[in-house]
């Protein structure tokens, strides 16, 4: 079921030429205050991250790929003769060169809407590079370089979180409540990029956050997303409520 009526705060009859103190009521309200916006509830309780959750230890030749391997809370799915690396919940991919590396990568795979994203990364070298993008499945991950990384390679995931709508600046985030504490999460988040069209650089079309500690498959998080007209509704688009398309 569908409901695309937009949501008033007020009465919903004509209001006569006289109010309760007899003073004139030159604006009658016939809908109300609107429309209204939504609140989005995200809930979501992440494993613990894992830098080789996706690749172990290797050294990726030329135009080769890494060999993927489902670590601890990533699942397999097989879609058209693929394997999809699928996390618990759409994360930011790690790559970690344990010494000296000039390979560059790309990543591929799909959002949480099943929607194709890919990004290029930095070569790491004795350090560890990060998607901006937050992924939901992973297809491939390889070597743009015509060298083979070095040192040791692996590939996996950490606490940054995407998000499910987009979330435009930051105070639309409402709330945010981490593990069993009852304040305000004290992370990181970041708005949505917008840059349209958006390339294989460019940020989360939806946004991301990081919880200020670890998450550990107990840690339940707990955020609440205002979501605007733009979002929700007849006038919205599917941009305004899930970001531009993905690259």
């Amino acid at each position: 079921m569908q409901i695309s009526d937009d949501l008033y705060l007020g009465p919903v009859f004509r209001g006569g030429p006289l109010d309760a103190l007899g003073a004139g009521n030159p604006a009658p309200m016939e809908l109300g205050i609107g429309p209204m916006g939504r609140v989005f509830v995200f809930d979501v309780v992440p494993v613990t991250l894992l830098a080789n959750g996706l690749a172990t230890s290797q050294n990726p030749v030329s135009g080769g790929s890494f060999s993927l391997t489902a670590g601890a809370g990533v699942t397999t799915q097989v879609v058209d003769g693929v394997t999809r690396y699928v996390l618990d919940t759409p994360r930011r991919v790690t790559i970690t060169a344990a010494g000296a590396n000039t390979a560059t990568y790309q990543v591929r795979g799909f959002d949480l809407y099943g929607q194709p994203m890919t990004q290029n990364l930095a070569a790491p070298s004795t350090s560890t590079v990060t998607t901006l993008k937050a992924f939901k499945a992973i297809t491939s991950i390889t070597n743009l370089n015509a060298t083979a990384g070095t040192n040791g390679l692996t590939a996996g995931f950490n606490d940054a979180l995407g998000l499910p709508v987009r979330v435009l600046a930051v105070p639309y985030i409402q709330s945010v409540k981490w593990d069993t504490a009852l304040a305000q999460d004290a992370g990181t988040a970041v708005a949505a990029d917008v840059t349209s069209p958006a390339t294989t650089a460019t940020g989360d079309v939806r946004g991301v956050y990081t919880p200020s500690s670890a998450a550990n498959g107990t840690r339940r998080l707990v955020m609440t997303i205002a979501v605007p007209g733009i979002a929700c509704g007849p006038n919205a688009t599917r941009v305004g409520a899930l970001g531009v398309n993905q690259v």
